[in-house]
């Protein structure tokens, strides 16, 4: 089992536990602490939502930041359960864990979030199922953070603020409504 750490905010410095489990990769500590630096370090009062939960780490980096609201969903039942046990350990009270498919989610869930962050298994056309239905999720003024095999110059009707590469991973920062 590999292990990922807290970059900043209230937790900084926790390690975190990777379960092994298929297509499971943890983003970088010098991507999330680049991510981190674009949103700005206190993310007080927002609203954020880890689409593709996996180890948990985009997510608690924001709960570590302060976030209002962190919602972690993840759909396999072996790494939910790790995420579980990881929050136990960890014990934000900004933190809601849920198990469950994010297509469905995205369909069915109407909530007003500042942050969604998407890294998705890759090769599985995750960006294409769930990019109609991404508006309905944001604030306006929202950031949406993707990951993914290939560079995004466009997603979901938004503007890209920013965007880079690490190794293998093309991570993009878009903007929603009139705050850009």
């Amino acid at each position: 089992m590999s292990k990922v750490r807290i970059v900043g905010g209230s937790m900084r410095s926790r390690l975190i536990d990777v379960p092994d489990a298929m297509g499971l990769r943890p983003t970088p500590d010098r991507v999330r602490e680049t991510l981190f630096n674009w949103l700005g370090q206190d993310l007080a009062g927002w609203r954020c939502l880890d689409l593709f939960a996996g180890s948990g780490a985009l997510g608690l980096e924001a709960a570590s930041r302060g976030a209002e609201e962190v919602v972690l969903l993840e759909f396999s039942a072996k790494v939910h359960a790790h995420l579980q046990k990881t929050l136990l350990a960890l014990g934000p009270n900004n933190v809601r864990l849920q198990r469950g498919d994010a297509l469905r989610f995205v369909q069915e869930q109407v909530g007003q979030f500042d942050l969604l962050m998407l890294d998705p298994p890759y090769r599985q056309g995750w960006l294409e199922k769930i990019e109609a239905h991404v508006a309905r999720l944001l604030r306006p003024g929202a950031r949406v953070y993707v990951e993914a095999e290939t560079p995004l110059t466009a997603f979901a009707g938004l503007s890209l603020l920013k965007a880079g590469k690490a190794g293998q991973v093309h991570y993009q920062l878009f903007a929603a409504g009139e705050d850009e």
